[in-house]
C-alpha cells in the first residue's frame, strides 16, 4: 500500500482511539440511563473523562491533519461522495470538540468539576452556576450524541460499500494492511 494513498500511522492511530472511545462513551451514556442514581454518578464520571480524552485526542488528530498531507479521495468517487465524504468529516470533527466542550459548560453550569479518572480535577469554567442553562445544554449534548453515533454508522456503511461493493480499498485507506484504490 503506497503512503500517498493511505493515511499515516498516526492517523490511523488517533482515527481508531477516538472511534473506539466514542462508541465507548455512547454506551456508557445509555448504560446510565438505566442505572441507579449512585451508578449513573460513577459511569457519567468515566463517561466526563472520556469525552475530554477525545477533544484532547482530536485537537491533536486536528493539529496532525492540518500539518500532514492526507491522501486524496479515490478517482472512482461521485461527486455527491466526495461531497458527503467531506461534510460528513467536519460535521466529525465540530461534534468531537463540541461535545466534550459543551459537556464541561453544562458541568460547570451546575457548579461540577470533571474528575479525571481519579488522577486529576479539571475546574469548573468560570460561567457562574445557573441550572437551566445547564440543561438546556445538556439536552443539545444528548442530540449532537445521537447524532455523533448516526454519521458513526453512515461512515461505516460508506467504509464497507467502498470496500466490498466497489472494491477501491474504502476501509484499507485506514488501516496498516490491505489494498487500496487509485487515487485521484
Amino acid at each position: 500500500m503506497s503512503q500517498a494513498r493511505g493515511y499515516s500511522a498516526v492517523a490511523m492511530i488517533f482515527h481508531w482511539t477516538i472511534a473506539v472511545l466514542v462508541i465507548l462513551n455512547w454506551r456508557l451514556a445509555e448504560n446510565a440511563e438505566h442505572a441507579s442514581r449512585e451508578q449513573a454518578m460513577a459511569i457519567f464520571a468515566d463517561h466526563k473523562a472520556i469525552g475530554i480524552t477525545i477533544l484532547v485526542l482530536t485537537l491533536g488528530r486536528l493539529a496532525w491533519r492540518l500539518t500532514h498531507k492526507w491522501p486524496p479521495l479515490p478517482s472512482n468517487y461521485a461527486g455527491w461522495e466526495k461531497m458527503l465524504a467531506r461534510t460528513t468529516h467536519v460535521i466529525f470533527y465540530i461534534l468531537l470538540v463540541g461535545l466534550p466542550l459543551g459537556g464541561w459548560l453544562a458541568n460547570s453550569f451546575n457548579g461540577r468539576e470533571v474528575e479525571y479518572f481519579g488522577l486529576f480535577t479539571i475546574p469548573a469554567l468560570p460561567v457562574g452556576e445557573n441550572e437551566g442553562l445547564a440543561d438546556s445544554i445538556y439536552d443539545v449534548h444528548s442530540l449532537g450524541g445521537q447524532i455523533i453515533i448516526y454519521l458513526v454508522a453512515l461512515h461505516i456503511l460508506g467504509a464497507l460499500k467502498h470496500t466490498f461493493i466497489d472494491k477501491d480499498g474504502g476501509i484499507a485507506r485506514m488501516l496498516p494492511f490491505g489494498r487500496v484504490g487509485k487515487a485521484q
